[in-house]
């Protein structure tokens, strides 16, 4: 077999993307998520006559509370292969990607297993986003904004 008869034959086997039905996927479970956020956010505003301020920590923290048990009953995963980056980019993306890095590792114990394996996939977004902040606050305070 020459090269030109593998790369057909592996092409041939990769299912096709379907980047439209992909991008509609994420938009709609995104959005649902955000409406989700809304009814929760107002839920706490109305029960317990909370702020907006101060109803915003119980509404992530109930968001990430969710997605870490609905990863660790392995339900988040199923959703995900359904919704795409509509899960996974908001804040219950990140409390996924610890979570199953948590599970991946507890056989290992809580420090060299749990401890320090949990930021492997995360650890990168927390680098990028910490370096991002601190540029765009110096561009800021250059500027004069």
């Amino acid at each position: 077999m020459d090269i030109n008869q593998i790369e057909k034959s592996v092409s041939n086997s990769i299912p096709p993307k379907l980047k439209l039905k992909n991008i509609i996927m994420a938009f709609v479970w995104g959005g649902c998520m955000g409406v989700a956020g809304q009814l929760v956010l107002e839920g706490f505003m109305s029960e317990l006559n909370l702020s907006v301020q101060q109803a915003t920590a119980p509404t992530l923290m109930t968001f990430i509370a969710t997605a870490a048990l609905l990863t660790g009953f392995g339900v988040y995963d199923r959703l995900g292969q359904i919704a795409g980056a509509g899960l996974f980019i908001p804040i219950t993306g990140f409390s996924n990607s610890l979570t199953s890095c948590a599970l991946e590792s507890k056989s290992e114990g809580l420090i060299y297993g749990i401890g320090s394996n949990m930021f492997k996939l995360a650890g990168s977004v927390l680098t990028y986003g910490i370096v991002a902040s601190y540029v765009l606050g110096l561009i800021r305070l250059v500027s004069g904004l």
